[in-house]
């Protein structure tokens, strides 16, 4: 199972905000046991200084990396050697990336080339080379939309703002229709199940949080273009979503 996984947990502390390291580890979570959890970064810098209570918080061991040279990246380097050393190591499954930046790229492709899945975590503004380098990536900006609207549940006093969220657009209602056909059956039906994995190969940023729904099946619902049905299991002790396009 996927949450039995071993992650190696790296975090490019330079360039990944701290505010949100709860949901973020947490959203990890889903995806396996982080048994490392490393941030790269130079300590005596005062920028880094809101990582270092997180740290104790977290159980995430800061790495001292000095900037040596004007203009080069010394974290970069440092996270793609241990990454590497990790690698070798055989004591992890998989490896969660946090970084922004699309120097990791290369390094993304070569752990899923050993066979490691590798999930990203980053910024909106994250190149695309690095993303679809990997298995699946996460924006922050997910996350800090989460804990926007648990504040503003913990706090009713004040007007809940509604957290921004991505137009879901031709293309994207393209992707998923192309999805659907790739897997149906005669009948047009797919397993939303295999549709949801077929869309994370095809694109690792896809997450149905993006346009403010928490899953995939309302995201579809909601685009007046699909049918839904649900069957029941062999075991009828749960339902199956199913899906196909809607005849025109």
């Amino acid at each position: 199972m996927e949450s039995e996984s071993r992650l190696a947990v790296l975090i490019d502390g330079d360039n990944i905000p701290s505010a949100y390291v709860k949901e973020m580890m947490e959203e990890i979570a889903k995806y396996g046991n982080p048994t490392i959890k490393r941030i790269y970064g130079d300590w005596t810098k005062p920028f880094l200084s809101k990582w270092k209570n997180l740290l104790l918080e977290n159980a995430i061991t800061p790495i001292q990396q000095y900037g040596y040279t004007s203009g080069k990246n010394s974290t970069d380097s440092a996270m793609i050697i241990d990454a590497m050393d990790i690698l070798y190591s055989g004591k992890v499954d998989g490896f969660c990336l946090v970084s922004s930046d699309s120097d990791f790229t290369r390094l993304a492709t070569r752990l899923r080339e050993a066979g490691m899945k590798v999930y990203g975590i980053g910024e909106k503004k994250t190149p695309e080379p690095f993303i679809v380098a990997c298995d699946k990536f996460i924006y922050i900006e997910i996350l800090a939309n989460r804990a926007k609207e648990s504040e503003s549940s913990t706090t009713p006093d004040k007007p809940a703002k509604k957290p921004p969220v991505d137009k879901i657009t031709p293309k994207v209602i393209r992707l998923i229709a192309s999805t659907i056909s790739d897997l149906a059956d005669d009948d047009g039906w797919a397993f939303l199940g295999d549709v949801g994995s077929l869309l994370q190969k095809k694109q690792p940023n896809f997450d149905s949080r993006n346009y403010g729904f928490e899953k995939l099946t309302p995201l579809i619902d909601s685009i007046g273009k699909f049918e839904i049905d649900l069957r029941d299991s062999k075991q009828g002790k749960f339902k199956l979503i199913y899906v196909r396009n809607k005849k025109r």
